[in-house]
């Protein structure tokens, strides 16, 4: 089989994939603690599906025929995303948008929530879609990474701006231009996560804490300062700090990150490297300030008032879950038309109240405090024009950047 350089794994990627997964971004939690626990916790054969033979890239879209839509004939789509990343009712038997959704259009809508991971929902899907054939899915919820892949391998399609009209008018600034998306042509975000600042007062005797400049240097917090082990994380927030820009950096600025946070553990000013299990620590007081995710800063913040978080004034990282048509989709339009849906204020600022993720619709706010006032004013869910403005996306790499990035960071946190 013809092998297909950029998209084969190397140790290096695959043991960065398994951290993700089993403590870090991939386990993220979707209010219970579920993306990537149970059946999607990543086994070995799911990194084989991506590690081993290459796959020949399929034809961009307008390099071949089109897909067949049957949107006009068949009202249906299949739509599969994130365990608990969508708003239930009070009684849990329905999905109130949803439902409003296809009474509005006559669209019924098979929702699935079969993606528990990122590699092992592509180790899925992959066999369809380098045969050329259909998914089963019209519509699919998919981190950054994975969907600048799906792209860039010619399996997604590219969406008519015609069928959103809110979309386009709606997304907010922050998510407009990724490099591996440029214009959004073939996706657009359901929901943003950030990486910030979290301190503990009581941990840090009511001092704040809002720079990666005082979490490497401040003598008061030696031995009790905490970094993650997602390397686009920790390294990209450490470049924003050097006044390095992470959409751009080079080889040398990422080596020049890779030393200042190695002078960080030398000194044992970072007590260690962690997944998402740095909230027990930091709740306790064992950690007095981390790089944390904005999604677990709002739920250690509703049951420990002294839990606090900040925005550096350099700038901060932000990924992103993307809504995606896989090549060969037979409702496209369908899907376009469920994607605009989501970017309609009332109906986001409804998904926002459920799932309190980073909503990526400008102009929700008003809608947003009809549901909840609290919700409306916090930033780590709505961010205000000035912090929007600080965020910064890491940009895509080569597999041979990561590889040699993912050597390089797994060395410094003893991986």
């Amino acid at each position: 089989m013809e092998q297909y350089e950029p998209d084969s794994l190397s140790a290096a990627q695959i043991a960065a994939i398994r951290r993700s997964l089993t403590s870090g971004r991939g386990a993220l939690t979707r209010r219970s603690m579920l993306r990537a626990g149970g059946v999607g916790a990543l086994t070995v054969g799911g990194l084989a599906s991506l590690s081993a033979c290459g796959i020949p890239p399929a034809k961009r879209e307008g390099q071949g025929p089109a897909s067949t839509d049957f949107s006009a004939k068949e009202k249906q789509l299949s739509f599969s995303n994130w365990t608990e990343y969508m708003d239930v009712s009070e009684d849990e038997k329905s999905r109130p948008t949803l439902e409003a959704f296809t009474k509005r259009t006559g669209i019924k809508v098979k929702y699935t929530e079969d993606i528990n991971d990122n590699v092992e929902f592509f180790g899925k899907i992959k066999p369809q879609l380098a045969a050329g054939q259909d998914t089963g899915r019209d519509l699919i919820c998919v981190t950054d990474w994975l969907a600048a892949r799906m792209i860039r391998l010619g399996w997604a399609q590219k969406l008519d701006p015609a069928n959103l009209p809110n979309a386009y008018a709606n997304l907010s600034s922050q998510f407009r231009r990724p490099d591996w998306d440029p214009g959004r042509a073939y996706s657009y975000p359901w929901t943003g996560i950030s990486t910030v600042i979290a301190y503990n007062t009581k941990a840090t005797g009511g001092k704040k804490v809002d720079s990666v400049t005082q979490l490497l240097d401040d003598p008061s917090l030696k031995g009790k300062v905490g970094f993650l082990t997602e390397m686009r994380d920790s390294v990209g927030m450490t470049l924003i700090d050097m006044g390095k820009d992470p959409g751009t950096f080079t080889d040398a600025d990422y080596d020049a990150a890779i030393g200042r946070l190695q002078k960080g553990v030398d000194k044992k000013q970072i007590r260690r490297f962690t997944g998402n299990d740095y909230t027990s620590d930091l709740d306790k007081g064992d950690l007095a300030a981390c790089l944390a995710w904005a999604g677990d800063v709002i739920q250690l913040q509703a049951d420990n008032p002294d839990i606090q978080f900040a925005i550096p004034s350099a700038g901060y990282i932000t990924s992103s879950d993307n809504l995606l048509v896989p090549a060969k989709a037979r409702h496209k339009t369908n899907a376009e038309k469920l994607i605009d849906y989501y970017y309609e204020l009332p109906v986001a600022a409804q998904l926002a109240a459920y799932i309190n993720y980073v909503c990526p619709v400008d102009g929700v706010k008003d809608e947003l405090a009809k549901i909840d006032p609290e919700l409306a004013s916090n930033t780590l869910i709505l961010p205000d024009k000035a912090m929007a403005a600080k965020s910064r996306a890491f940009r895509s790499l080569s597999s041979a950047e990561e590889t040699a990035y993912e050597e390089k960071f797994a060395k410094l946190i003893g991986a």
